[in-house]
């Protein structure tokens, strides 16, 4: 699935072009992009926590990663034979890097003690009570 978001990246953006080729690209940059800040967002937190904390983020952001290409999987499953399927995909997995960054964003920023500030990883489940 994340081969449809790649491929459109042969050749670089033009936002002026609106062929759905050209907006495939751009897509693709887009997500490109987000991730790379998605994986410094990571990068930042890992580097505060301790070895056990640690563990415990790799636990959930492989999880998340399994999530999310599976959520974006079903969400763009009817456009899968079209020309817009390379873009639904690489929008679809954009705005939920963009929603992860901001979870790991959030966590980088709990002080010490917060009992209310929860990070990635922990038990989130009274949130869904």
């Amino acid at each position: 699935m994340l081969a449809a978001a790649s491929v459109a990246r042969a050749q670089e953006c033009d936002r002026s072009d609106d062929s759905q080729q050209m907006m495939n690209i751009c897509a693709g940059e887009d997500y490109q992009a987000a991730d790379a800040k998605l994986n410094k967002a990571y990068q930042d937190l890992t580097s505060s926590d301790d070895a056990g904390g640690k563990r415990l983020l790799q636990v959930a952001q492989r999880a998340w990663i399994t999530f999310r290409d599976a959520e974006c999987a079903h969400s763009t499953a009817a456009s899968q034979d079209g020309s817009i399927h390379p873009m639904a995909v690489s929008q679809c997995l954009t705005r939920l890097t963009n929603d992860r960054i901001k979870q790991l964003a959030a966590a980088a920023n709990c002080e010490e003690g917060d009992l209310s500030c929860v990070k990635p990883g922990e038990d989130e489940s009274d949130d869904l009570q």
